[in-house]
């Protein structure tokens, strides 16, 4: 995969001055679609498992961040495990999209405004590359799983459920 210059939205910078390869794919984005992860699997002829969505939760009062398949739900039982908490709750939209710096839809789990404990669902490590949002609606990024966790620093654990 080829490295893209800075220039781009806060993800592709990040990635680039990380030195991570990945691969930009544009879509045309429907406003009226359901799902923005469906949308986004279809238009780029991608397998649904292997396109994931990045979702903003409360944990213990704090904002983390789980990255799960576009075809499940987040587990927040499971999130909350994974990180050592107790109680996880999905966080507000207009919260998540302060403290990230991304409009929902276009949530990357890269290039956010601050660091967030984040998770990254087991299932990523069967695909040699995933696609999340790399920072707006319509726009995807590829890379390879291994290195959404450089990335990120995230923990890998099942926190998807179907």
């Amino acid at each position: 995969m080829a490295k893209k210059a800075a220039g781009g939205t806060p993800a592709t910078v990040a990635l680039a001055r990380a030195g991570i390869g990945f691969t930009l794919h544009p879509y045309e984005h429907d406003p009226r679609s359901p799902s923005y992860g469906l949308e986004a699997a279809d238009a780029l002829g991608v397998e649904p498992g292997r396109v994931f969505k990045t979702l903003m939760a409360s944990l213990d009062g704090a904002l983390v961040v789980g990255i799960v398949p576009v075809t499940g739900q987040l587990d927040l039982k499971a999130l909350a495990r994974a990180l050592g908490g107790s109680k996880a709750t999905m966080a507000d939209l207009t919260t998540a999209e302060r403290a990230t710096g991304y409009v929902a839809g276009g949530i990357s789990p890269v290039g956010q405004r601050r660091a967030h404990p984040t998770v990254l669902d087991e299932s990523a490590l069967a695909w040699p590359t995933v696609y999340v949002s790399a920072g707006r609606r319509g726009l995807d990024l590829e890379l390879a799983p291994t290195d959404l966790v450089t990335v990120t620093g995230a923990v890998v654990a099942a926190i998807g459920r179907s």
